[in-house]
């Protein structure tokens, strides 16, 4: 569109305050578009991060038995995102997915 404007203004003489104002308009939305685009494409790569994670979280979980009888560390890197501590010495764990469960 913005070319458009460009191209028709070289070719047809007009009033250029109104092809500043629609070249302005153009450029405008040409801009929103893009910012829009961008924050789509940067939430298809999270959701690409996220569904790598669950994957290997359930490769991981398909390979224990049926049941847990000790600490195992590869389950416990597999469950566990992050692990926040507050200054009361209270503990979250988020787990891969978002799920927190507070100790």
């Amino acid at each position: 569109m913005v070319q458009e404007l460009i191209a028709q203004n070289a070719r047809v003489a007009q009033n250029q305050d109104d092809y500043n104002a629609a070249y302005d308009a153009a450029v405008s939305c040409y801009e929103a578009t893009k910012a829009e685009r961008e924050k789509v494409a940067a939430d298809i790569r999270q959701r690409g991060i996220r569904r790598r994670e669950f994957e290997r979280f359930i490769t991981e979980l398909e390979k224990l038995p049926k049941a847990v009888s000790e600490f195992d560390e590869a389950l416990w890197g597999s469950l566990v995102d992050y692990v926040t501590v507050g200054k009361d010495k209270t503990m979250v764990f988020t787990l891969i997915g978002g799920t927190e469960v507070k100790a």
